[in-house]
């Protein structure tokens, strides 16, 4: 069921099978595994099946097959919205939300005649790095069912890493497609800030968030990041540029390892990893240097405080974003509230609807925002952020690419650090920095380890460089030959 975007896109014009025939295999994967899994909040079925039959009609006249997303079986984590479709964000807050509009990422890829499964589980409103805070329940991962897939679009990882979804779009704000994407053994993506429109994607912070693709190869990485990158007037945040040409380049261009330095932070990589990922990484390291990459160690001094900077940013801007929900104009709305006065109203509301990560997060970022403690806390995040940014510049004059493990560690039991925020935000030290910094990243998986968990190894660019970033990612994925 792990299939391509290419080996079913080839078949469609091969006549092979029908669009039917593909999105049959994908539902009865779905009914079969996903009780354990849960890794859908929802499933289109019946609308999708009327999709299908359409596409078997045009399918019939290969002039109708113009482009590789066609008759593709996709998912969206549930934080995209669709017209006319609930959009939870997995929270008890938005279980009833009904949208009026579609996402643009949907918009683009609806247009391409995809077919849309359904929508993925997540942490509740993008929070977390497990998929266990969300209102639905937590998602397992498909390796191994009693550890965590990562988070926060652990959905969407599970989904496409166990054949439920050729692909699957998520969101990032500080490593939620590339950590899950690591725990699941598949490839996750993360754009430019701005490379891909916000408008329709529910915010968590909006400096920071970015959509982008969980895909089984760096080639399909390629295929959708062409299809839904690009300026949309209706965000204000996105970067005026045309669709990226990713795919072509990654196909047409002629490259080897020989064409690319790749930095590795050492001693940013000295403490904190697990010994399997280490083990890993360091072979990988060898492989490529015996291939002819060139390989330097460069600093990023102020990394380290990547972790403390982003858990002040992202709660503020939570906190501020998450302030809409009061259950008066939508949201959750507690029905034994009427006798209250307003504020009891609010309070009540916001109480019962939001989890325990949610309220923990908004009450840090009001904190951090609030008079007296704005200077101290919130404005001089701001600044690291800018250290951070401006230490990733000086290394991208020497190097094409950052090179480490993506995730410190490898997946977790369920339940094991659900108690324990501080350790579950440490999950996410390694991802964290290309976010604060704006930059394109990839994870891509390259082994596994004595008890057969997925590894993943994690390359960063410069801003609006994912050309060289897929391509050097597809030279380590053919290496590596993961499966």
């Amino acid at each position: 069921m792990n299939k391509s975007i290419e080996d079913i896109y080839k078949g469609y014009l091969k006549k092979e099978f029908k669009p039917t025939e593909i999105l049959n295999q994908y539902l009865t994967q779905i009914n079969k595994v996903d009780k354990s899994l849960n890794s859908f909040t929802e499933v289109f079925e019946s609308k999708v099946k009327k999709d299908s039959k359409r596409l078997d009609n045009l399918i019939c006249d290969n002039k109708n097959v113009t482009n590789p997303l066609f008759g593709i079986p996709i998912s969206l984590k549930d934080i995209f919205l669709v017209k006319d479709s609930i959009c939870t964000c997995g929270s008890k807050m938005l279980k009833n939300y009904v949208s009026n509009y579609n996402s643009t990422v949907y918009e683009k890829l609806k247009n391409l005649n995809v077919l849309l499964l359904g929508k993925n589980n997540m942490d509740e409103f993008a929070m977390g790095s497990s998929t266990e805070t969300s209102f639905f329940g937590p998602t397992a991962n498909p390796w191994d069912q009693s550890r965590v897939p990562g988070g926060s679009s652990g959905g969407s990882a599970a989904a496409v890493s166990a054949g439920l979804s050729c692909i699957s779009l998520g969101t990032d704000t500080g490593g939620s497609i590339r950590q899950p994407a690591s725990f699941c053994g598949v490839v996750g993506m993360k754009p430019t800030y701005g490379r891909i429109s916000r408008f329709g994607m529910i915010a968590f912070s909006s400096s920071l968030d970015q959509a982008g693709p969980i895909t089984n190869t760096v080639k399909d990485s390629a295929i959708v990041l062409d299809a839904v990158s690009g300026f949309d007037l209706k965000d204000s945040t996105s970067l005026n540029l045309k669709p990226t040409n990713s795919y072509q380049s990654l196909v047409n261009d002629k490259y080897s390892f020989k064409d690319f330095v790749f930095g590795v932070p050492s001693r940013l990589l000295d403490e904190g990893l697990d010994m399997e990922v280490k083990s890993q990484f360091n072979e990988l390291l060898n492989r490529l240097k015996s291939l002819g990459a060139k390989l330097i160690d460069i600093e990023l001094p102020h990394a380290k405080f990547s972790v403390a900077t982003y858990y002040i940013i992202a709660p503020s801007e939570a906190s501020s974003n998450l302030s809409r929900f009061d259950g008066i104009r939508y949201g959750f709305n507690d029905n034994d509230s009427k006798n209250q006065d307003l504020v009891e109203t609010y309070i009540r509301n916001r109480s019962l609807g939001f989890g325990e990560e949610v309220k923990r997060r908004i009450m840090l970022g009001t904190y951090s925002l609030s008079s007296g403690y704005y200077d101290a806390y919130y404005l001089k995040a701001i600044k690291v952020k800018k250290l951070i940014e401006n230490d990733f510049k000086e290394v991208f004059k020497k190097v094409d690419a950052v090179l480490t493990p993506t995730c410190p560690e490898l997946p977790f039991k369920l339940g094991e650090k659900k108690n324990d925020p501080l350790q579950m935000y440490l999950s996410d030290i390694l991802t964290i920095p290309a976010n604060l910094a704006q930059l394109p990243a990839i994870s891509i998986p390259i082994g596994l380890s004595s008890n057969n968990l997925p590894v993943g190894v994690q390359l960063a660019s410069d801003r609006l460089n994912e050309n060289a970033m897929m391509k050097m990612a597809y030279l380590i994925e053919q290496e590596v030959a993961f499966s």
